[in-house]
């Protein structure tokens, strides 16, 4: 084999490993789907990092089904420099959440949550959840190549009290039916 296919294939090969380890952000809600309401957890959870240091992101979402209450950092970094980011419940974004190790120390590498989103349920439908401004970076200050998926909320209308009186009244129905047929020999 000559010498150039060995390097074209070693640059192929490292390029291909740097792709199969990119690292993926995801949004995971505790509950799906939620009641109109409702208030859940959203996680923002980074998988399959390596030298992770600092990191930044922004999240968007349908104001008219959702409703922030509160934005924290997470813990995957420990105890760090960092902001849960900036709700913006009419633009329906959660703006520059980021957090940073402090001085000359390596990066964390593994899996976990780099922030928590309390949201409330106000309208009924699918809420698109969606990332951008999105950057992290390893402890050589160097982009660290990230996969962003998103997500789906579906928030379902919370039933009508008379729709459970309708259910009780049936039942009640069916008892007194039940009491009346005369027993079989």
């Amino acid at each position: 084999m000559s010498g150039w296919k060995k390097y074209l294939g070693a640059a192929l090969l490292s390029v291909a490993s740097v792709q199969a380890c990119a690292a993926t952000l995801t949004p995971v809600a505790a509950a799906n789907p939620v009641t109109v309401g409702q208030t859940f957890e959203l996680d923002v959870q980074l998988t399959d990092v390596t030298d992770l240091f600092s990191y930044q992101f922004s999240l968007q979402f349908d104001p008219t089904v959702l409703q922030v209450i509160a934005a924290d950092q997470g813990d995957f970094l420990g105890a760090t420099f960092g902001n849960g980011g900036l709700p913006d419940n009419t633009a329906g974004t959660v703006s520059y959440a980021f957090g940073s190790l402090v001085g000359a120390v390596p990066g964390v590498s593994g899996s976990g949550s780099l922030g928590t989103i309390l949201f409330q349920a106000i309208g009924t439908g699918n809420a698109n959840i969606s990332f951008f401004d999105t950057l992290l970076l390893d402890s050589g200050q160097f982009d660290i190549t990230t996969t962003l998926q998103g997500g789906t909320i579906q928030v379902l209308a919370v039933p009508e009290p008379s729709t459970y009186l309708m259910l009780g009244v049936g039942l009640v129905g069916l008892a007194a039916l039940r009491r009346r047929q005369p027993a079989r020999a």
